[in-house]
Formats: C-alpha cells, structure tokens, sequence
C-alpha cells in the first residue's frame, strides 16, 4: 500500500490550508509505525521543536507513515482494472533537493562512504557527484546526476541534483523517476528561494518528504525556528494534511553524522537509512503490464553512442530487446535494446534485464530524446510528457565579427554554432533555442543569466568561437497589457551595508516585504520582488556597495505589470579607437579616464571595450599610442606606474555589457566591444584624446 511521509518530529496537528479555521484531526485515525526497535541501537531522544500555536504529540516515539487522499482515490480506482499495482519493497528511489550550499552534495559524498561504495583504503575527492570540471571550479550542482547505494537489502536510487534556480528543469525532469525526496535545509538559513521552489514541485507530484536540517553544529544553528520555518511553508504551498507531517532528520553532513533529535546524534547516517525505509514508499508498478520506460535523461558515449536514462514504470526490459519508442503526439518508431545497465553505486553495472521500479540506463537507440516512452513492440503506449516552466531571459548569439576571428577557434560558422545550438536542446529541457532575424543569429532563452553562461562555458571548452549579446527578459502580452517576469530577491547582508543596499534595490524597482535578523551574526536578511530586469548586473553592484559581503539569491515568482523605465548602468565605456598593441606610455593616460581592463602588450581592434569610463556616455580612446622618438637625450628615464586592469570573468562581462555592445568568446580570450550593426545611441561621446 502506498504511503506519504509521516511526522512532523512530534507534531500531530493536521492541517487544511485550504479552510478559514485549520482544524486538528485525531492522531489515531492514521498508520502508526514505531521505529523503536529499527533504531534502538541509536537510543535517541526526540526532542519537540517548539510551536506556539500548536499542541505537542504526546506520541513522540513515533514515525507515522500516512495514505493520502488522491492516492487513496488512485488505488481504488487502479483495483478496478485488470493490471495488478503492487509496491516494491526492495528499492528506494529519491531525490536529493535543496537551495545552493546547503550541502547537498556532501552529504551524499557520506552516504556513499558510509554504505561501503569505496574501498578503505581508496582516496575520493570531496564532492564526487560533481564529476564536471566547471561544477568543481564554481563549486556548485549542474547537472542531476545517479548513483545508488544498499542498506539492509533495500537499493536506494539517488539523485544529486543542483541547487540554482538557473537550473531547476534538472530537478523537474527528475522528479517524475522518484517516490520521495530529501529536502535538505540549513540549521540557520533555513528555507530559501530554491528551496520553496522544488518542494512547491514535489508537493505536486504527491512525492513523500523527508527533512533533513543540515549543518547543526554550526555556532548559530537554530533548528527549532528551521523547522517552524519549514512547516509554514507545507502551509503556504497549499501542503496536504500527510504531507504537513514531514519525517525531520538532524544530521552533519560534512562528518557523516544524524539523528531524530539536534542534540542526539549518531555517529553515523543510519538514522537517516531508516528514515528513507519507513517513509518513502517503494515504488509503484503494474506487475503484469506492457513495458513502459520514461526517458528523463540522455548521456553520450565515444563507444556506446547515446545513453538514455529513466525509471521503468512496468514490464521487463531485457538486453537486445525490441522495442517501440512512443512520442506524446501518438507517433512511433521502432528500435532495438543493444546493452542495458543498472546504477550500483558509483557505477553503471551491465544488466540482462531489468523488472518495473528501477532506473536503468539503455544503449542502442540512437535518435532517443528526452520525454519519449521506451514501450512494448505489440501495444506500446507513451506516457505524459515531461512539463518543465517557461524561460524567462534571452540571448543572442551570432558568429564572431571581430578583426581576431579564427585566431583560436575551431569551430566558427553559423552552420557549426546551429548545430551545436540544437544539439543542447535535446538534452536541457528549460533551454530554448530560435533563429534569429539574420542566418547567422540565433536567440537562446533559458531560466536565467547563469543557466545560459554555463552553456557559452560549455562552448568554449569544445573550441567554438562566437558573440553573444546582453541578456534580455521575455516578457508577454495579456489583454493589451505589457507583462514582465517578476523575481523574489533575497540578500544576506551584514548590518552596517544594509543602507546601501536597500537604495541600490530601491534604483531597481525592487519591494521590500520582509526583512529579519539571521542568527547571532549580525546579518539581516531582505525580500524583495523585483522585476528580472532590476536583476541583471545587480550581483556585482550588491558585492562592490557591501564590499563583497553579500549574498544575492533569486527566483521565478510571476510575471506582472511592466515596472517603467529603469537604468542598469550609470557609467561609459571606453573604446579602443584603433587598431594596434597597447602601450605603457598610452596607458598612463588612459587610466585617468576610468577603470581598465587591459595591460601593456596586449592586441587590440577599433571599437573594442578596453575599460569603465568614469563618466556617464563612451570615450574613444587611443590606447596603442607610442612615445614619439627624439634625438634629445634625456637625463632620467622616466618611470610609469600603472594601476591593476579589472579581471573580468565570463558572467562579469555578460552582466556589463549594454543594448549596443557584444562579448567575443573564444577558447582563450573573453574581449567586449561595440556592436558594429547597431546605430550608436545618442551618447554624449567625448572628443579623442
């Protein structure tokens, strides 16, 4: 029988959000399990956070693991047809979600360590889940990725998935492959944007949940006031009665330690292993029916070719298998399983068949795309769609230009920057790619500016060589009315830069709504909902007016009224006004103009971005400039001292860059310049000096 997470530590209110009045339900009308005897090597004490305005459980030795209504609905109404629904009891399938930092991945870094998937005496880096070299240089989440592990004869699937809003279709796609989810929540941040965001996505699926507050032995870690934080959140997001009583877990993820009370913790995760037993249900399958796989997923192989990955939803898939791959739109095609594998824990391990339940991974079928059905030769049927949200932010990306083209790329036509284009979107479902108003433009929209940089990353890497303009919001027309996405904003800030931040925000057409005290550390937190406009080069406005302080953290609320006109930037530009090597001697002049981003020796072209002007409008400037030779001999060879160029990355630039202006991107350069096709602006342009 299937079962949604249950307990809430030790409370027992169950709430409707849905009624004026929340009513209490009786605690006896639901299944009660004791994990006594499960954990009792443990001895732990629960202690009950504090809620004022709900009554304690008496019962508090209890997990309770409770039927939903829809899912009552649901199995009343599959007993009534031929295929048998049954659950397995031997497999474990969940996703691992949180907001970026809250320790996600090092926490599966010691599940895996403690359920023996290394040898002893094997050396493993930290995060090993973030097998990429860009997560690893960023140290974040960007893929989902699976792995498994084996407690007490129960396999439980996992996935890492990433923490960015940026990147939430990875969580979406996922979801659909799993029971229940561990929501990992930090002991003194508590819930933030991301996090609001992929519960709100989990409740819908109906997916049990498991909290896990993280990080306790932080000094200002406050659980309790977590906890409440967490559970207002069930509230607001319209959480089932089941479903409010979430499962807590205490744990330090980085010492490999948890348990159900923050003051009693064990020396290991097992607290957490059986919590996932109890309360995520196994999965739901029909025993006798035709095959049926979602593809979720797609990898690539030098030798195998196109690796696609899913949860079997029924039947058997055997190796060298035929098969029907199904598409939404009832359109079939037929294919042939050449080799089959199963995630054992940090590797693919080949399989001859694989029942109904678990995720496998299957090679052979070549034109596979994600959210197509894997189905049965004879009666195959596809499943529902994979439904991801809307992008909110577009980029245009043209082949590069610049006098410097072909110098260290190798890829750099229209023709390879489609293919390549077209390729990442059957992979990343939230990513979406158009043709321009000219052949060799095309317009990429996606969740965010970081969704599409790690994209332009990503090419550089594969030697491409090409041009992307400044981001730019999509924004919709309703009944005449001129629409634009609205973002909640939330900045951790010490005290003394509070002022200048809220002024910076205030520029911005942002609106306070909340602001409080974030632990013993002197930090306030704001919300704010801004449009997605205000957003764009904010990061690195926030960082320079509190001194590289703050945390900016954002997500997709709606979309709402247009804001009104608004300025992004206050300063100039300063544009190379020829073509040449920069200079000592050109420089030093130039640096009194603003901010450089160049030093001596560099080559350089006509209408090249070369540094921050200090005043509002561009300047051209002559940076290549040589001192002119005479046949006076001078006495003293004069010294010229030259301040530090701005180094600045990939997303600094994407973030500075205006209406009339590009990034060139190469494998080994990232230069800004001018757009040659644009009329120029009306700017108040200085004379040449």
């Amino acid at each position: 029988m299937g079962m949604a997470a249950g307990i809430h530590n030790s409370i027992t209110p169950t709430l409707n959000p849905n009624q004026k009045g929340f009513l209490f339900s009786s605690p006896f009308n639901r299944t009660q399990l004791s994990v006594n005897r499960t954990l009792s090597s443990y001895s732990f004490g629960i202690k009950s956070p504090s809620f004022s305005n709900f009554r304690r459980n008496p019962l508090q030795n209890f997990v309770k693991c409770s039927i939903s209504q829809a899912e009552a609905t649901e199995i009343a109404a599959e007993k009534s047809t031929l295929v048998t629904i049954v659950r397995r009891n031997d497999i474990r399938n969940i996703a691992i979600v949180a907001h970026v930092d809250h320790g996600k991945t090092t926490l599966v870094d010691a599940m895996l360590k403690q359920a023996k998937v290394f040898r002893d005496n094997q050396v493993v880096e930290e995060r090993i889940m973030d097998s990429n070299d860009l997560e690893r240089e960023r140290g974040i989440t960007i893929l989902s990725k699976n792995t498994s592990i084996t407690y007490k004869d129960t396999k439980m699937n996992i996935i890492d998935t990433p923490g960015h809003s940026d990147f939430g279709g990875e969580v979406e796609r996922v979801l659909n492959m799993v029971e229940g989810i561990l929501l990992v929540v930090d002991s003194v941040e508590g819930p933030m944007p991301q996090t609001r965001f992929v519960l709100k996505k989990a409740l819908e699926f109906g997916h049990a949940v498991v909290v896990v507050v993280n990080k306790v032995d932080r000094p200002s870690a406050r659980p309790e006031f977590v906890i409440n934080s967490t559970f207002e959140l069930f509230i607001e997001l319209n959480a089932s009665d089941e479903q409010c009583d979430f499962q807590a877990v205490y744990a330090i993820g980085l010492s490999g330690k948890a348990g159900l009370s923050p003051d009693n913790l064990a020396n290991d995760l097992g607290p957490l292993f059986e919590t996932i037993i109890r309360c995520i249900p196994g999965p739901k399958i029909k025993k006798d029916g035709s095959l049926q796989m979602l593809v979720t997923s797609t990898e690539y192989d030098e030798h195998k070719g196109k690796i696609a990955i899913g949860r079997l939803h029924a039947g058997v898939l055997n190796r060298g298998m035929d098969v029907r791959i199904c598409t939404p739109g009832d359109a079939c095609r037929f294919g042939k399983v050449s080799e089959l594998f199963v995630f054992e824990k940090f590797y693919r391990a080949p399989a001859e068949s694989v029942e109904a339940g678990d995720i496998c991974a299957v090679c052979g079928i070549g034109d596979i795309q994600i959210g197509e059905t894997i189905a049965d030769k004879n009666d195959g049927k596809a499943l529902p769609a994979i439904r991801v949200e809307e992008p909110t932010v577009k980029m245009a990306f043209s082949i590069n230009t610049s006098p410097f083209v072909g110098r260290e790329g190798k890829y750099v036509t229209s023709r390879n920057l489609r293919d390549r284009l077209y390729r990442e979107i059957e992979r990343n479902l939230a990513m979406k790619v158009e043709d321009g108003e000219t052949a060799d433009t095309f317009l990429v929209s996606g969740r965010g500016t970081l969704h599409i940089t790690i994209l332009i990353e990503n090419m550089r890497r594969e030697n491409y060589e090409f041009m992307v303009g400044p981001p730019k919001v999509i924004n919709k027309k309703v009944d005449d009315k001129l629409l634009e996405p609205y973002e909640i904003a939330t900045v951790e800030v010490p005290e003394e830069h509070m002022g200048s931040v809220v002024e910076l925000l205030g520029k911005r057409r942002g609106q306070m709504f909340d602001m409080q005290g974030l632990g013993s550390e002197g930090t306030t937190l704001l919300k704010y909902k801004i449009p997605t406009r205000g957003l764009l080069g904010l990061r690195n406005a926030i960082l320079t007016a509190s001194r590289g302080t703050a945390i900016l953290n954002t997500i997709f609320d709606s979309y709402g009224p247009w804001a009104g006109d608004m300025s992004t930037r206050d300063l100039g530009s300063l544009v190379a006004f020829e073509d040449g090597t920069s200079t000592s001697y050109a420089l030093a002049s130039s640096q009194e103009r603003g901010q450089l981003f160049i030093k001596p020796g560099v080559e350089v072209y006509k209408g090249q971005i070369v540094g921050i002007h200090q005043r509002p409008g561009d300047l051209a400037l002559n940076v290549c400039k040589k001192k002119a030779a005479t046949n006076v001999r001078s006495n003293k060879e004069v010294s010229v001292v030259l301040d530090t160029p701005l180094d600045y990355s990939l997303d600094d630039c994407i973030e500075y860059i205006q209406e009339d202006e590009l990034v060139e991107v190469t494998p080994k350069s990232i230069r800004m310049c001018k757009n040659p096709k644009m009329n120029k602006k009306a700017r108040s342009v200085d004379d040449v000096t």
